[in-house]
């Protein structure tokens, strides 16, 4: 708090005190002050000498958060949400590939096109021959779907989301807009308009090269999905079912067994690295006061996908037990 302010006297007064009333009059007619006369002549206080009015104590300035354990490679960022200047970056921000991190937005795209309730399947949308097709691909992440096979859309945003589906997020794309390129168009207008300036999207599922952001941008798009219910419970599932399909899908995102953490996407691929985009809740159960936070470019050059998936699971384990002792732990996280 600021210290109280300790007023002067008025210079009228102290005048008054040193000087005969005579002399008071020419000094303050010299310094421009006008002289009134009142029942004994004495002048009457100047505007100047008048107590400012007070103001408002300021609060005190609250500790930032200790260092965070960032990774030794790539970019990353870490929000905790509803606090002032609770942003934190590390690295370059520059456009990278994000890989299946694309599909977070591929989903906000959709359920703003064809909203659900938290507990509704949505309509019905038929599996297209091209789909069927794409889930024989060996070089990419996809879900077993078949032609003609039938599926709610929140059948669908899950086999997204959950086992990072490529085929299902193209079809949702062609289904919503008729066809990809179209509904890249509605990522890319979305993007712009949560002020995502460094992300560009080429396609749906995020398994292109050339779709691009930073982890910035990420967490903008992060606390936008969030305030969804559907989207933030599907990215909260640890497994799901597809009809015929024997057994279960498990979400891809290992972090989701940690105490706290309730979403949201992992990526990898060649051009990308490692990546993952988390949403942690604190020990309060607030849900306006989550811990959101992303990883980018993890594992090294000569790391297998694998081994950048890993990295990008440990980078974000660090940063996760960190940022959740320091809010656990009841210090300002501004």
């Amino acid at each position: 708090m600021s210290e109280p302010r300790i007023l002067p006297r008025s210079r009228d007064r102290l005048f008054s005190v040193l000087l005969p009333a005579a002399a008071v009059s020419a000094v303050l007619a010299a310094t421009g002050c006008t002289v009134h006369g009142g029942a004994r002549g004495r002048p009457s206080p100047s505007s100047s000498s008048r107590p400012a009015p007070a103001t408002a104590a300021r609060p005190p300035a609250l500790p930032r958060p200790p260092a965070l354990p960032w990774p030794s490679t790539g970019q990353a960022a870490v929000e905790f949400t509803g606090r002032a200047n609770g942003l934190r970056v590390h690295g370059e921000q520059r456009p990278v590939p994000i890989a299946s991190l694309t599909k977070v937005m591929t989903a906000l795209v959709i359920l703003r096109d064809h909203p659900l309730g938290v507990d509704a399947a949505g309509p019905s949308i038929e599996v297209d021959r091209q789909a069927a097709i794409e889930a024989g691909n060996r070089d990419e992440s996809t879900v077993p779907i078949t032609a003609g096979q039938v599926l709610t859309e929140r059948r669908l945003l899950e086999l997204m989301l959950i086992p990072s589906g490529n085929n299902a997020a193209r079809l949702l794309a062609r289904w919503d807009a008729g066809s990809e390129r179209a509904f890249v168009r509605r990522m890319n207008a979305v993007a712009a308009e949560l002020g995502m300036r460094d992300t560009v999207y080429t396609g749906a599922s995020g398994y292109e090269s050339t779709t691009v952001s930073t982890a910035v941008d990420q967490l903008r798009l992060a606390r936008q999905a969030m305030r969804n219910p559907v989207l933030r419970d599907i990215v909260a599932t640890v497994r799901t079912i597809v009809p015929g399909v024997a057994g279960e899908i498990v979400n891809s995102n290992r972090l989701l067994g940690l105490r706290g953490v309730v979403g949201m996407k992992t990526g990898t691929s060649t051009a990308a690295g490692g990546a993952l985009l988390w949403a942690v809740r604190p020990a309060s159960g607030d849900r306006d006061r989550l811990i959101l936070g992303v990883v980018l470019r993890q594992g090294g050059p000569g790391d297998t996908l694998a081994e950048r998936k890993e990295a990008a699971f440990a980078a974000s384990r660090r940063l996760i037990a960190a940022a959740r002792r320091h809010v656990d732990s009841g210090a300002p996280a501004s």
